[in-house]
């Protein structure tokens, strides 16, 4: 075989770093941004020109530089550590105790006929309805604040979990019995994979109403470190600028609460299907 007729390899383009971060920024939906840049520029204009009187409404730069001493105080690091401490604990413990619940409820009809009601009738009794109760029993400190935390997770998790289990079709139910499943086969195997999106939803609800719940505890209980107590402080001492700060942060936390709660479900349920 002659030199001539060897192909030389073919070379592979490799992309260029930036050119690809460009193509990865531009495939990027940028469209949910724009109404918190509207939002932005509406709160701009409304300092710039008066459209509200200043003390009521503090420029975006104050806000930024009252997050930019906070941080170097390290007073609002501290609060917000406190409030996400009370938030997880509060989470776990009222999605354990729902999540156990909702399965017993959901696999023994003869005890959801005897508990059932009881949980029906808590579910719809309003949620801040439980503090003065709460806080007499458990105090308005910690963990009176964690208590009411909880029972702001455990009523989604608990009903959605029952309602999933009692949604397996007849024929997986048939299906097990002929293949001579266990109780706990039955519930492992077929049940719970069926149940899964509900439960997930559940869940997903248990992450705001926990987190709505936190927000709560900490402005209607005793005062302690947390984000409510810097909501109470902005609003005793008239710092408008903290106020702002305060809520920005309980929204940032929220979304994020929010979009994880998504993207977990979609990957398990993605998973789970496999």
């Amino acid at each position: 075989m002659s030199a001539d007729s060897i192909i030389p390899p073919r070379a592979v383009a490799v992309p260029h770093p930036v050119s690809a971060l460009v193509r990865r920024i531009r495939a990027l939906d940028w469209r949910p941004l724009l109404s918190f840049a509207a939002i932005i520029a509406l709160w701009f204009a409304a300092y710039e020109f008066n459209w509200v009187r200043a003390k009521f409404l503090p420029s975006p730069v104050a806000v930024v530089e009252r997050l930019w001493f906070e941080i170097h105080s390290g007073t609002i690091v501290t609060d917000l550590l406190e409030t996400l401490r009370r938030n997880i604990i509060g989470l776990a413990i009222g999605g354990f105790i729902g999540l156990a619940l909702g399965a017993l409820l959901g696999i023994s009809s003869g005890f959801a006929k005897i508990v059932g009601p009881t949980v029906l009738a808590q579910r719809q009794t309003a949620l801040f309805a439980w503090v003065p109760l709460l806080s007499v029993w458990f105090g308005g400190a910690d963990v009176g604040k964690i208590a009411f935390i909880s029972v702001a997770a455990f009523q989604p998790i608990v009903i959605n979990t029952w309602r999933g289990l009692t949604l397996v079709p007849k024929t997986y139910k048939e299906l097990a019995e002929s293949l001579s499943f266990t109780r706990w086969d039955y519930v492992r195997l077929v049940a719970i994979p069926n149940a899964l999106p509900t439960i997930f939803t559940g869940f997903h609800a248990a992450l705001i109403y926990a987190w709505l719940a936190t927000v709560g505890a900490e402005l209607f209980l005793n005062i302690a470190p947390g984000l409510g107590g810097r909501l109470t402080e902005g609003s005793q001492l008239f710092e408008i600028d903290l106020l702002f700060l305060t809520i920005i942060l309980f929204g940032i936390v929220g979304l994020f609460y929010n979009s994880l709660a998504e993207r977990t479900e979609g990957l398990f349920l993605k998973w789970n299907s496999r």
